[in-house]
């Protein structure tokens, strides 16, 4: 899709199709709910805030699995590094308790053609469906209100450790994080457990090998100049 600034009327998406989908009790999959949004678009352009707006609180799990499929890849650095920025912002943004993500005006404003963004979700509803498969509502209570806060701090934690350029600090943590995102988009508190032990074990054994490291430095450097 090619995206370019372009500043038009809001959308209304609150009333037929997509504003009935989102009304629902029972949470639509992510592929359903952008099939919505997109049968509802009226015009030939789609603002990405008309997106995020449509998306409603799933905006935070789309746009954390997108940065953290990246950081999943063992021993990458550089590209992890830069997407964890945004996931450190994203998250901070969970535990302050916003509801809608908020992005700079003039990234809102940028536009992409409806078409395109038809064809896009056509094409990826097959991967998406294999993730949809592994997960559903399940424990909900734990991906809303302030237990949504404290899950936040755990994505933040996961995001921070992707940031340091050091070896084995991305894969398993970046893991986590998407694991964690599904469970946000499909409102499976299950999956958001899963993804919080992996990475906090894996964090764990992190601290512990680096307490380690430091422990046997600290030893030869004492026997060096003692």
């Amino acid at each position: 899709m090619t995206a370019d600034a372009e500043n038009q009327p809001p959308m209304d998406l609150s009333l037929p199709r997509a504003g009935a989908a989102l009304q629902r009790s029972e949470p639509l999959h992510i592929t359903d709910l952008l099939a919505e949004v997109a049968a509802a678009a009226p015009g030939e352009r789609l603002s990405v805030g008309e997106l995020l707006e449509a998306l409603k609180d799933r905006a935070f799990g789309i746009v954390l699995l997108i940065l953290a499929l990246p950081c999943s890849v063992p021993f990458l650095y550089g590209i992890p590094q830069v997407a964890s920025l945004p996931l450190l912002f994203v998250s901070a943004q969970i535990v302050m308790g916003r509801h809608r993500l908020w992005l700079p005006d003039k990234l809102r404003a940028r536009s992409f053609s409806t078409r395109a963004f038809r064809q896009m979700i056509a094409k990826a509803t097959p991967y998406l469906r294999v993730l949809e498969a592994v997960s559903r509502p399940r424990l909900v209570m734990l991906t809303r209100g302030r237990i949504e806060r404290v899950l936040g701090i755990f994505l933040f934690i996961f995001a921070f450790w992707i940031f340091l350029p050091f070896p084995l600090t991305n894969a398993v943590p970046g893991m986590a994080v998407a694991i964690m995102a599904v469970g946000f988009i499909e409102r499976d508190g299950l999956l958001m457990i899963g993804g919080i032990v992996l990475g906090s074990i894996w964090v764990a054994f992190l601290i512990a090998l680096a307490s380690g490291a430091w422990i046997v430095f600290d030893e030869a450097l004492r026997r060096l100049f003692s």
